[in-house]
């Protein structure tokens, strides 16, 4: 069974970031997910997609890939871009609005 280990990245629903911090542990899908006809819900023949292991760093669960003999892929964690603003950046005198004249 092949396994893919890899740091989520922050969700879109909300801003905050409290599920990143963790490495994960996912098993690959054997079977292609499908609608079930009657409801429309996603469903699947293979059970291993609901396992789902959280390590608290990349070591530990590539140890626990290696320890129970799971091939295994690990994905690049995301790393954010930040870039430090204040308040007085919004009445800079080099701000342009995007037509290039000054926007207050």
């Amino acid at each position: 069974m092949t396994v893919r280990i890899y740091r989520p990245s922050k969700t879109a629903m909300q801003s905050g970031r409290a599920k990143t911090k963790r490495w994960v542990l996912e098993p690959e899908l054997e079977t292609a997910r499908r609608p079930e006809p009657l409801m429309g819900w996603v469903s699947s023949g293979d059970t291993k997609n609901q396992i789902r292991l959280t390590f608290e760093t990349k070591e530990e669960a590539v140890a626990y890939a290696k320890k129970h003999g799971l091939d295994y892929i690990v994905q690049g964690e995301h790393k954010r871009k930040l870039k430090p603003k204040g308040y007085a950046d919004n009445f800079a005198a080099d701000r342009f609005a995007t037509w290039g004249t000054w926007t207050h």
